[in-house]
């Protein structure tokens, strides 16, 4: 779990689940990260492969990306420092 320093607020979460949890048809399990975004992008990025709602999070701020590759590591970094941006009071 990432929080920021000055207000305590989680930014980010790594996890390793069952791929089933996220809404997939296999036991598989994967690495994701939940961060903070703005629901219009959540909804706009969403696409059940590799961006999902936020898994064990509030689905309407916070989005489970899949680290297995298929997301380019120069936007995963982005998103968080978007998702610290955002962990604000």
């Amino acid at each position: 779990i990432w929080r920021r320093g000055d207000t305590n607020k989680w930014y980010g979460i790594l996890m390793v689940l069952s791929k089933r949890k996220l809404g997939l048809d296999s036991d598989d399990r994967v690495e994701v990260i939940d961060l903070h975004m703005e629901p219009e992008e959540i909804e706009r990025v969403t696409d059940g492969r590799t961006y999902f709602p936020g898994y064990h999070m509030n689905k309407r701020h916070w989005c489970s990306i899949c680290l297995d590759g298929s997301v380019p590591i120069e936007d995963i970094f982005q998103r968080i420092d978007e998702s610290y941006r955002l962990a604000v009071k």
